[in-house]
């Protein structure tokens, strides 16, 4: 079936579809889900749609008509239901974030692909090669508070799901035919725990969405520089916040680097650090303010990170350089193998016997048994090297 011929979803906006909602995804052993955030359109994004489909019915959720979701929680718990997602990670860790829920069960179909080496991992890549679907990514950078939604954005979100199930029955199939499949189930679990870990750090109620320090260059800058920089940051973030706009869309990391760089004292040589005409009205006297608080700020201390031991980095470099090789023999990305976590892991820890690799958290039971032997020699090799 092609998107022009499926039929309408059903859009749920209040109790009486929640329940509707709510018993059909309760009678099926796999659901289709998706979510739609507002994360280019606000300072604290926040989910503002979910998509679910079944075999015989898409639905699509309006929570922001719906403050009381926890009974949908639940579906999302019950290891009994499995929920296939596409590229899981941004939705789990949203999920979490403004729902605090946690999820069972997972099956992404973007994890499984690439456990099977597929050249094509985007979801419009895949039903378009593999089932000849064509999809439209338009409406992917839109902004999904609005209300109401056109129809022809209801009809993209409901596309993100509609195949799923189809695509995932698909690739269970293919990871059982290559006996792949308890490899991709453990990479799900890994994901689930990530999520976990990013959902907990993620910005909450307006609080600041990173350090100065990310800025690209920031940490090349002379301390005084560091600190006008600091203070300019503090204050886009501020706007930001009071415009409920994503920082970028006051002014950009470079623009920021610039006024700390070249720290302007007037408005004329503001102008040359690529301020438009509409940033400078808005902002500049504030700006100004804010590098001349910078100018007499204490400047900020360089964050170092902590040294690692040379014989750590020695046996991480082997390490790497296995899995590099061993993927490009299976023809799979690296981080297919082992996750870059778990060879960190073993390079600290420095194993001697197999059943040392058991306390590697970020490596399930499958891979240890398929590569215990192989990562244990990397490791004494390593070891044997001179210092």
């Amino acid at each position: 079936m092609q998107p022009a011929q499926l039929p309408a979803p059903q859009v749920i906006t209040d109790a009486a579809g929640l329940q509707r909602l709510l018993q059909a995804l309760r009678a099926q052993p796999a659901i289709a889900v998706d979510t739609e955030s507002n994360s280019l359109h606000a300072y604290q994004e926040r989910v503002c749609l979910l998509q679910f489909s079944t075999p015989a019915q898409d639905f699509i959720l309006d929570p922001l008509a719906l403050p009381q979701l926890d009974e949908l929680g639940a579906v999302f718990a019950d290891a009994r239901v499995q929920k296939v997602f596409h590229a899981a990670e941004y939705d789990l860790i949203c999920l979490q974030r403004d729902f605090g829920w946690q999820v069972g069960n997972v099956f992404d179909t973007m994890l499984a692909a690439r456990s099977l080496g597929w050249p094509e991992l985007g979801l419009a890549a895949l039903l378009t090669k593999r089932h000849n679907i064509p999809v439209n990514k338009r409406f992917q950078r839109a902004d999904w508070r609005v209300r109401p939604l056109p129809a022809e954005q209801l009809a993209y979100a409901q596309l993100d799901t509609h195949f799923l199930l189809q695509l995932s029955a698909d690739l269970q199939a293919e990871l059982q035919r290559h006996a792949l499949l308890p490899e991709a189930s453990e990479e799900f679990e890994r994901l689930l725990r990530s999520t976990a870990r990013a959902a907990a750090r993620a910005p909450q109620n307006g609080a600041a969405r990173g350090s100065f320090w990310q800025v690209t260059g920031a940490r090349l800058l002379a301390p005084r520089a560091a600190a006008i920089l600091q203070a300019v940051h503090t204050y886009r973030e501020d706007a930001a916040r009071k415009a409920d706009q994503p920082p970028f869309k006051i002014m950009s990391d470079q623009v920021l680097l610039a006024l700390a760089q070249q720290a302007p004292r007037n408005p004329g040589q503001l102008r040359s650090v690529g301020l438009a005409g509409s940033q400078q009205t808005q902002h500049g006297r504030a700006l100004l303010e804010a590098i001349e608080r910078g100018r007499t700020a204490k400047p900020p201390v360089l964050p170092v990170p902590a040294r690692t031991d040379p014989r750590v980095l020695v046996r991480y470099d082997a390490l790497h350089n296995w899995r590099k090789a061993r993927a490009k023999t299976r023809g799979v990305e690296s981080d297919v193998i082992v996750a870059r976590e778990a060879l960190w892991e073993i390079a600290i820890s420095n194993p001697n016997a197999e059943a040392d690799l058991e306390a590697v958290t970020e490596m399930g039971p499958w891979r240890r048994a398929a590569y215990a032997s192989e990562l244990l020699g990397v490791v004494q090799r390593a070891n044997a090297m001179p210092q």
